[in-house]
């Protein structure tokens, strides 16, 4: 995914101010649901929802107003109620500006931890004990 960096991105020296890479990693996941066949506004409908359970940030380098992000998102496990994502965040330049890793995990609407379905996991590829996202 590529997103432009908007002057409301920035803090008062233009530079992305950190907590904007929350909404970023969000989008980012979003997409990769999307581009897998998988609508999380129609698992919603359906009781299915996905939290955050953990999040990690590295800043590597600062990107700047007026900059074109790149986001590699990738999925490294899916297990029985959680997946594991992995993001690498490059500038136009091709260096890294940030690494993160998104846990999150498949709750019913009373937030109770449930499996993740059968139809989601066929959307990944097995591997030697997980399921490995599809490149």
């Amino acid at each position: 995914m590529k997103i432009k960096i908007y002057y409301h991105h920035t803090d008062c020296g233009q530079v992305v101010y950190y907590a904007k890479y929350l909404e970023f990693l969000e989008e980012a996941r979003t997409e990769f649901f999307e581009e897998k066949g998988i609508s999380i506004k129609e698992l919603t409908k359906q009781g299915i929802l996905f939290v955050v359970a953990r999040q990690e940030i590295d800043y590597k380098a600062p990107a700047f107003y007026g900059d074109t992000l790149s986001i590699d998102t990738r999925v490294t496990e899916v297990g029985r109620v959680k997946i594991d994502f992995i993001y690498e965040i490059k500038n136009q330049n091709n260096q890294i500006v940030s690494t993160a890793r998104t846990v999150i995990v498949c709750v019913d609407c009373n937030f109770k931890p449930q499996a993740i379905s059968e139809g989601i996991r066929k959307k990944f590829i097995y591997g030697v004990g997980k399921y490995k996202a599809l490149s």
